[in-house]
């Protein structure tokens, strides 16, 4: 067998071996892939769900070598390149014999030459080592700076925020992301950036990292005099191509640094290759991972005698980045002759988009998207081809407007990270049986990469005429809505009736909740009464939110964030007497950390005896109703937003939903109870109030659309009452409102049809449900703590009830009892609890 060496085992040199073994049908190549990290290739462009909880096995790529045909060296660096022997030597002294040589050594990250750099405390952001390191030195920092407001630099700020430090990013140029978005795009950014709590510093340059007493990071000094007090740094200001082998061995180099290759990635030596960061292509160097893997392609494709070319990429980018949408694609700066600019610059709706499109506005050039980047799946693949629409509609399309999947041609690439076709995925459909997004990745791989082209994946399968199933899982065909249904014409009040008339099987993980949810929606009781126990989720089982160390969390209500300083004091004895950690959350209420299960029950018996109730945290119902303090104390309010919000939380407390449901009440349009981030948010005008629906946060964040102006307080109550019970009865399982209104046909108007004009002839249905459910609430703590049955429920383990998990401890941070690492008793582990 011929024998190639590949230098590099990141995302790249990894595609570059899968397409070998899948193009080298008769096993002519070995391949021994030297890769300098400890541990195998991991998805990079995923690296920020590290914080997240994403482990080092979640980011992993498929391991190559099962087919004896792939040698992966792990921590074993290539030093030096002997191209007159063909060989290859490494870090640990071996000298590997190669055919052909695959450079993929991908880039380094660029630190600027500023004093203090090499501090304790200053990281880069490219490895989980780096990651791993920043997550050490941030237990002991209370503020982080990041020096470089492009894509990484964002990453890095928002996993400062998730550690806990107050993130502060500098940016060189005007604006952030300067090479992905335009200037207009680049203030809206900053704004909505800012607005996550992160310090913006744009037009400013880092003069110095300066040390404390300790010798470690204390502040950084900018530009005009400026200090940020911060105990740790990150550089993300650029990468530099890793061509130290190719200068050593004496390939020639790119202009801007990089080892030259041409139209096949072959370098001046016809006998090594270059591929991803490290390749020069015509002067340029790619920094993304969709060029990379398209060189990737090519290559495989010449070691097994194709003629395959690489002929540009497609340097397009769709991101989130602190929660903010951000994306671009072509000649998104635009900026030359022959071109004409279409900009929407919604700045009260945190929207931006502009269009490059050729001065005849026929062909679309390239854009930017900020805010709302729902359009970039349709107008990715149409860059360089015929407008399928006036522009204005592409990008604040009307009803029936904008570039949809039939308009694009089949040649025309919808996943850029694997080149993949429309053609591609509609020959999958019907000539391979895909019919799920599911089966097209396996087929197609699009998808598979940044999942940016998965809705346009969604929208071709309609094309191809494809119904998506709605059904609720294996064990029911019918869907969530159906269930409902059937529930409210049968008068089914369990789920063992439910399956065995409707459904098949004994149930399962995904319909015993759902179901749950239904029958306290429809039928009310406490969900811990008979069979309902068992449907539970661990959460609404014990009326609690389990914790990453076994322990729960519990939320009492506080209506509207309203609270006396008795029922304040009573919430710091408990907190104080069961050592629970304390924790004011964004819903306005307090959360107390650290409960281990026989603990609830008394904890709970406290805080009922003093008046407070549960707050729902745990289960997918309507939960809280943030406020400002309105008219009563502000000198702007012009409405009573806190009476409002309580009135409107003990209206819809325990309203069990397909997904958690949150609202917001401002009482004037400075909106300082964040309103219109909420599923439900009311904002104060003189006249009465304005009704905003479908806002969220979480994975996709929306702002809320306004429903109806101007209502007044009867009128306001009457169409939440009618717009909540809608949802609860139709929306999927675990759909937020948000996804809801986008899905449904017609949209907001469709609702607004139903909620205010009543045009389906069922408001006075919808309100009577709300109504039964206001006579018929009782808190669920209070249900447990006078209940014995159901009090036998809350112990650690059932054959030993007074014996606690003895794998539970803490350690002290902050002056506040925090989770301490785990212990291994040699106990198995099943959850976050112990069994014995």
């Amino acid at each position: 067998m011929r024998q190639l060496v590949v230098i590099g085992n990141g995302m790249v040199g990894h595609r570059l071996v899968e397409a070998l073994c899948e193009r080298d049908t008769g096993r002519t190549w070995a391949v021994t892939v030297l890769g300098e990290e400890p541990r195998p290739a991991y998805d990079r462009v995923a690296l920020s769900s590290y914080f997240d909880g994403a482990t080092e096995a979640d980011l992993r790529l498929a391991d190559l070598t099962g087919d004896g045909r792939v040698v992966l060296c792990l921590g074993e660096r290539a030093t030096a390149v002997d191209r007159q022997a063909r060989t290859v030597t490494t870090s640990g002294g071996r000298r590997i014999g190669y055919d052909t040589l695959v450079l993929a050594t991908g880039s380094v990250p660029f630190v600027p030459p500023v004093p203090g750099r090499d501090l304790p405390g200053c990281h880069v952001y490219r490895t989980i080592d780096d990651l791993e390191g920043i997550t050490a030195d941030a237990r002991s920092a209370r503020c982080g700076v990041v020096v470089g407001g492009g894509l990484l630099g964002l990453e890095a700020a928002r996993a400062l925020q998730l550690l806990g430090l107050r993130a502060h990013v500098v940016e060189r140029a005007p604006w952030l992301m300067p090479r992905q978005v335009d200037e207009g795009g680049g203030a809206l950014l900053g704004r909505l950036v800012a607005e996550t709590g992160v310090v913006v510093h744009t037009g400013a340059v880092v003069e110095a990292v300066e040390a404390g007493a300790d010798g470690r990071v204390a502040r950084v000094r900018l530009g005009g005099g400026e200090v940020v007090d911060a105990d740790l740094v990150v550089f993300s200001v650029g990468v530099r191509p890793r061509d130290e082998l190719a200068r050593g061995c004496g390939l020639e180099l790119g202009p801007r640094g990089g080892v030259a290759v041409d139209e096949a990635c072959r370098t001046s030596d016809p006998c090594i290759y270059a591929v991803g960061e490290c390749a020069s292509v015509g002067g340029e160097v790619y920094g993304l991972v969709a060029p990379g893997n398209a060189m990737a392609e090519v290559v495989a494709d010449r070691l097994v005698g194709g003629r395959a070319v690489f002929a540009g990429a497609d340097t397009s980018t769709r991101l989130k980045l602190l929660g903010v949408d951000v994306a671009s694609f072509g000649d998104a700066l635009g900026g030359g002759e022959g071109v004409v600019d279409v900009v929407v610059n919604d700045a009260p709706g945190r929207r931006y988009a502009r269009l490059v499109v050729s001065d005849d506005a026929r062909t679309l050039l390239g854009g930017v998207l900020v805010g709302d980047v729902s359009a970039y799946a349709a107008l990715r693949p149409v860059v360089g081809r015929e407008l399928p629409a006036d522009p204005l509609a592409l990008v604040w399309p009307v009803e029936g407007a904008g570039a949809g999947a039939g308009v694009l041609p089949e040649d025309a690439q919808v996943c850029s990270c694997h080149a993949v076709t429309k053609g591609r995925v509609l020959r999958a459909v019907a000539e391979e049986g895909a019919r799920d997004v599911a089966a097209l990745k396996s087929c197609t791989r699009a998808g598979t990469g940044c999942g940016s082209c998965v809705p346009m994946l969604k929208r071709l399968l309609d094309e191809a005429g494809v119904a998506q199933s709605r059904a609720l899982c294996e064990h029911f065909g019918q869907s969530r809505a159906e269930l409902v249904q059937i529930v409210m014409a049968t008068g089914i009040a369990t789920f063992s009736e439910l399956i065995g008339r409707y459904g098949t099987g004994r149930g399962c993980d995904v319909c015993k909740p759902a179901v749950a949810s239904i029958l306290a929606s429809l039928r009310g009781g406490h969900v811990l009464e008979g069979e309902q126990a068992a449907l539970q989720d661990t959460n609404d089982h014990f009326l609690a939110n389990l914790q990453r160390n076994g322990t729960y969390s519990v939320v009492p209500r506080v209506p509207g964030g309203e609270i006396t300083p008795d029922k304040l004091i009573v919430l710091g004895e408990v907190a104080r007497d069961f050592n629970l950690y304390t924790k004011i959350t964004g819903g306005q209420r307090i959360d107390l950390l650290g409960a281990r299960v026989e603990q609830l029950p008394q904890i709970w018996k406290r805080l009922v005896d003093a008046g407070f109730e549960s707050g729902h945290a745990y289960g997918k119902a309507v939960r809280t109703v943030k406020s400002c303090v309105g008219s009563t104390w502000c000198r702007y309010g012009v409405q009573d937003s806190v009476g409002l919000a309580v009135e409107l939380e003990l209206r819809y407390r325990g309203l069990r939903a397909p997904h958690k449901v949150k609202a917001g009440v401002s009482g004037c349009a400075r909106e300082c109870a964040e309103a219109r981030s909420k599923d439900v948010g009311v904002i104060a005008t003189e006249k009465g109030w304005n009704l905003y629906v479908g806002g969220n946060g979480g994975f996709a964040p929306r702002h809320a659309q306004l429903l109806a102006s101007d209502l007044d307080r009867e009128t306001l109550v009457r169409y939440i009452d009618r717009f909540l019970m809608f949802y609860i009865r139709t929306a999927d399982r675990l759909q937020r409102t948000a996804a809801w209104i986008e899905e449904m046909e017609g949209g907001l108007e469709h609702v607004r049809a139903v909620v205010v004009e009543d045009s389906l002839g069922i408001a006075e249905e919808l309100e009577a449900a709300v109504a039964r459910h206001v006579e018929s609430y009782t808190d669920e703590w209070r249900g447990v703590v006078e209940d014995p049955d159901k009090l036998a429920r809350f112990v650690s383990f059932v054959n030993a009830p007074g014996t606690p998990d003895p794998t539970i401890r803490f350690e002290v941070e902050r002056g506040q009892p925090v989770p301490a690492a785990p212990v291994d008793l040699g106990l198995p582990v099943v959850g976050a609890r112990v069994e014995r």
